[in-house]
């Protein structure tokens, strides 16, 4: 076998192989084996409780036709609360899924390109260590935004706007419409939109920079009572604290 070229072609890419196996899947398995996959009751943390419960506060007849009411009492309440969240975390990944949305939004952010400046910190291992991140949706292409750290970053009400119709809240965004995650109207949500909310909003929230803003200069504020050049030097003297916190 060794005496002609496709004989020693065979014999190295049978090692090639057995290299890549041994690397990419026996040596991770050995790394990660005594840390178990966290549930989705476990992912469950006060930045995405905060946002489970301003659901219920904007679109209470949503929500409750969805997930019901709590049952009352302190600790039935908080239980029923993480019960639901978890509830919706899988009911909205499986939209998420469903919809297509990982073949334009990734969720992994590289330690290339400064990545990190627009989307967050540098994506971690651990941070796929869970129910929801099997398979990982690493994403196919970038036509949308990396989500990885989109939890915290816009109010329910703006991804509400922003699911139903896209181009209200961005502009020329190629982003298709989906209606059907609504009772004809924004403002009301139906279950798999809510989950859907939920999910984006767990996105980057057990971050300890939660939540993770770009970098930017806000805009001036113009009142009423102010005049325009009083109202420019204001916003030349906001945008000018802004930059220093920046660099801070």
């Amino acid at each position: 076998m060794f005496e002609s070229k496709s004989g020693v072609l065979y014999v190295a890419g049978l090692g090639f192989f057995a290299l890549a196996f041994v690397s990419n899947a026996v040596v991770p398995w050995l790394m990660y084996q005594r840390y178990p996959e966290k549930t989705a009751e476990q992912l469950v943390n006060a930045n995405l409780r905060y946002q489970f419960e301003d659901l219920a506060r904007r679109y209470p007849e949503s929500f409750e036709k969805a997930f019901g009411k709590p049952p009352g009492g302190a600790a039935e309440d908080n239980a029923w609360w993480n019960e639901r969240c978890a509830e919706a975390l899988r009911a909205g990944r499986r939209v998420y899924v469903g919809e297509g949305c990982w073949h334009c939004h990734s969720q992994f952010v590289r330690p290339v390109s400064n990545e990190e400046q627009r989307w967050g910190p540098v994506a971690r291992s651990e941070e796929y260590q869970n129910e929801l991140q099997r398979p990982v949706m690493f994403g196919t292409r970038r036509v949308g935004p990396d989500l990885s750290r989109e939890g915290g970053r816009r109010s329910n009400d703006w991804h509400a706007v922003h699911f139903f119709h896209p181009e209200s809240v961005s502009a020329g965004s190629p982003m298709p419409e989906y209606p059907w995650l609504f009772d004809g109207h924004p403002d009301r949500p139906n279950r798999h939109g809510l989950a859907m909310l939920t999910y984006i909003q767990w996105l980057g929230s057990w971050q300890e920079s939660y939540p993770y803003y770009e970098a930017y200069v806000p805009a001036a504020l113009i009142r009423p009572d102010v005049e325009p050049e009083s109202a420019e030097a204001a916003g030349a003297e906001q945008s000018a604290v802004a930059g220093e916190e920046q660099v801070r």
